[in-house]
């Protein structure tokens, strides 16, 4: 939740984190200058330098090294209580940090997230997409968005979402002229949108049928990493993708793209929102985690 009153120590702390400028300042809603703005402050009030500094790297000096380790556990307490104390009013307020990766947030921006902002205008919901998983609390997030499977262990899941599935399409001028593949070893004779993962690699297109899996590495012309360019280029008819179902319903209702191999693509594993183990959850988490659960069920 917001951290604002504690600014000076907040940055210090995320500096060191991070160890990055940039990506603490994205993590405290600030900009890079007035990041260093604070960090040029609190470096002057204490008369030593507490990080060192140059255009490829921060690193903490040793008197930033001593500072965060006696600051660290003393500010968390003071954030602790200002949890406590939220946690008391009525009115859910503050902002919400949520770490999603982009499909998953797509899935779930419309349906719950801009619902709970119209029930709660008060709330402020800071939204980061991104491929890796990430230490949510390492990373200054109070939510994250994985599939079930990818959800650590110990952390607090929520189912979130409707059944979800892969979709395989392609436009319907695509189908006049190629012909529509029967089976998953039919793509191997069609242009593809091949689909790079954010670790580089390049993803199979995985079906299942009748319990049996099959796996399809597609060729094609184009290699793309992010759904909507996979839309724009199938929209085009130039070949087959895979989606999620949601990104392309529209689509397929609206007569633009043709889904096939339906009965190869199975339910997918649940989206869930997880986080740690909360013992003053403020009133907008609260809030935001009941909507969760009525969405699910």
């Amino acid at each position: 939740m917001a951290k604002h009153s504690l600014i000076e120590f907040d940055a210090v702390l995320a500096i060191a984190r991070r160890g990055s400028f940039r990506a603490a300042a994205l993590e405290l809603g600030l900009s890079t200058t007035a990041l260093s703005n604070v960090i040029g402050k609190v470096e002057r009030q204490l008369g030593v330098r507490l990080f060192n500094r140059t255009t490829r790297s921060v690193s903490l000096t040793d008197a930033g090294r001593n500072f965060v380790d006696q600051v660290g556990p003393a500010v968390q307490t003071l954030h602790d209580a200002m949890g406590a104390a939220r946690a008391q009013q009525e009115t859910p307020s503050g902002t919400i940090r949520i770490n999603a990766f982009a499909t998953g947030a797509r899935e779930v921006l419309g349906p719950l997230l801009l619902k709970f902002l119209r029930r709660y205008p008060q709330v402020h919901i800071d939204l980061v997409t991104e491929g890796r998983i990430v230490d949510i609390v390492a990373a200054g997030f109070d939510l994250g968005l994985r599939r079930a499977d990818l959800v650590p262990s110990d952390m607090i899941a929520v189912p979130v979402g409707p059944a979800r599935s892969l979709a395989v399409v392609a436009s319907p001028e695509y189908f006049k002229a190629n012909g529509k593949p029967r089976v998953p070893p039919d793509l191997l004779h069609h242009s593809c949108l091949r689909i790079r993962l954010p670790n580089g690699a390049l993803l199979p297109w995985q079906f299942e049928k009748d319990g049996q899996p099959v796996q399809i590495d597609v060729q094609g012309p184009i290699t793309l990493d992010e759904a909507s360019l996979a839309r724009i280029t199938v929209l085009d008819h130039f070949g087959i993708g895979s989606f999620m179902e949601s990104d392309v319903r529209e689509d397929i209702e609206a007569g633009r793209l043709v889904r096939v191999l339906e009965d190869w693509t199975p339910p997918l594993v649940p989206l869930c929102l997880y986080y740690p183990s909360r013992r003053n959850p403020s009133a907008a988490f609260k809030a935001l985690i009941d909507m969760a659960r009525g969405h699910a069920g």
